[in-house]
């Protein structure tokens, strides 16, 4: 498998992971990717970029089963208001495609808050910075090599038809 950007800037760290690999089927959301590859959906995380009041992109990383509270998320990097990125802008500032945003190794650094669930789970699973790929790491050294800040930013999903395991 070829490394991604997210993957050489782990191993220059010295930093344990795991990559595992599902079907980049284009459809997937983040909790069929989760279940896809048994994984528990409350310690798989999405990158959500964003874009505040100030014309400033920030990042959000959240449980995939989750949504992401537009006021607490705007609170926690002190914005008025911040709304989703447009999927076209997307590579343009980040270097990654929809589906395949890592919060790691970005085109252009954005101040980037993780959502304090993290902290509930021994590992953390996250954007390869490719579709179809996936990082398993410590959440206690995925924190500390990042320096990320946490705070309670997700939400339960407004619609409740959240994907059921067979």
């Amino acid at each position: 498998m070829e490394k991604t950007n997210p993957m050489r800037a782990l191993d220059r760290a010295g930093l344990s992971y795991n990559v595992h690999t599902y079907e980049n089927g284009e459809s997937m959301n983040g909790e069929e990717v989760a279940l896809s590859l048994g994984e528990n959906p409350d310690q798989v995380f999405k990158t959500l970029v964003t874009v505040g009041k100030s014309k400033k992109g920030f990042v959000f990383l959240i449980p995939v089963n989750m949504e992401l509270d537009l006021k607490k998320a705007a609170a926690s990097v002190g914005e008025k208001s911040v709304e989703m990125m447009k999927s076209k802008e997307l590579l343009d500032q980040t270097g990654y495609v929809h589906g395949g945003c890592s919060p790691l190794c970005m085109k252009k650094e954005m101040r980037t808050v993780v959502d304090s669930s993290i902290q509930n789970f021994d590992t953390v699973y996250f954007s390869a910075g490719k579709i179809g790929l996936q990082i398993e790491m410590s959440s206690k050294d995925f924190l500390g090599y990042t320096k990320f800040k946490t705070e309670n930013i997700s939400r339960e999903p407004a619609n409740v038809d959240r994907v059921q395991s067979a």
